[in-house]
């Protein structure tokens, strides 16, 4: 009898939305491209190169690696897997050898992962010895209209619906559990206004990003019309409701001897009870 806690998401599931979502997802990438925006942005102001990457949650393969690098692409998908010619994998399954990158990136996939923990100290285990990983993830506080108008809709028998969300402080403590030095995780907020709430669950679906939890329960006509009309409700002068998406990025270094160490408690020179007297 297995002793491993039950699965927060239904594996099979992703897949399928994963695979349904592959042919247009283009068309709903937005989140995602905001994302890579901020991890090439955090690329750049690294000054050493990279030669051996890992697009973890690679979708349509739109990361692009800097100039001469090579890069491997990993999906939980088997149609992304095969579109960018990656592997077919579960981001706390992964099947690469230790110290196999210097650089490892993950845009949208960590918040759908069963074992995150265990996600992040694999991705520790694959990169080498100072090597860098950057992921960003949809964190604690994004969808608060749709979780607004589904507690209105459902205000009766509330049921899970969406995905459970990590802020921004247990990331950086996630990264910190799973070994990484240096670690540092920042939260950037994007605002997205949606004429009604199919436009939500559009994108949503499009960029695989819905329901996918092991216990999963069906929204009857009238949840889903009280829903419409609570999400509506909120809409501005302009008709339409604003939504919200907080992004997490995550920045973490695989230990090296190299790296900068904190000062040994109680080395300090100087006082600091005298430097705030001063």
């Amino acid at each position: 009898m297995s002793d491993s806690p039950p699965e927060i998401f239904d594996r099979a599931a992703r897949r399928l939305r994963r695979d349904r979502a592959a042919p247009d997802y283009a068309d709903h990438a937005f989140l995602r491209d905001t994302m890579l925006d901020g991890i090439a942005e955090r690329i750049d102001a690294v000054t050493r190169p990279f030669t051996d990457i890992l697009d973890l949650g690679c979708f349509d393969g739109a990361f692009s690696p800097p100039p001469g690098a090579r890069v491997v692409r990993c999906d939980a998908g088997f149609a992304f897997a095969a579109r960018t010619g990656g592997v077919q994998a579960d981001e706390d399954r992964l099947p690469f050898a230790d110290a196999s990158f210097d650089l490892v990136v993950s845009a949208g996939v960590l918040d759908q992962v069963n074992d995150l923990p265990g996600a992040l100290a694999l991705i520790r285990r694959v990169l080498r010895p100072d090597g860098l990983f950057l992921g960003a993830f949809v964190g604690a506080g994004s969808l608060h209209a749709l979780r607004a108008a589904l507690r209105i809709g459902e205000s009766e028998r509330p049921a899970a619906r969406l995905h459970p969300q990590i802020d921004v402080r247990s990331a950086g403590d996630l990264l910190m559990r799973a070994g990484f030095a240096l670690p540092v995780a920042d939260v950037e907020t994007l605002d997205v206004r949606y004429a009604d709430l199919s436009r939500v669950f559009a994108d949503l679906r499009g960029m695989a990003a819905n329901n996918m939890l092991a216990q999963r329960q069906p929204l009857t006509r009238d949840v889903l019309a009280r829903t419409f009309t609570a999400f509506a409700d909120a809409a501005d002068d302009t008709g339409r409701t604003r939504e919200t998406f907080q992004i997490v990025f995550l920045t973490g270094w695989s230990p090296d001897p190299s790296q900068p160490k904190p000062a040994r408690r109680g080395s300090a020179t100087a006082s600091l009870g005298d430097a705030l007297k001063r």
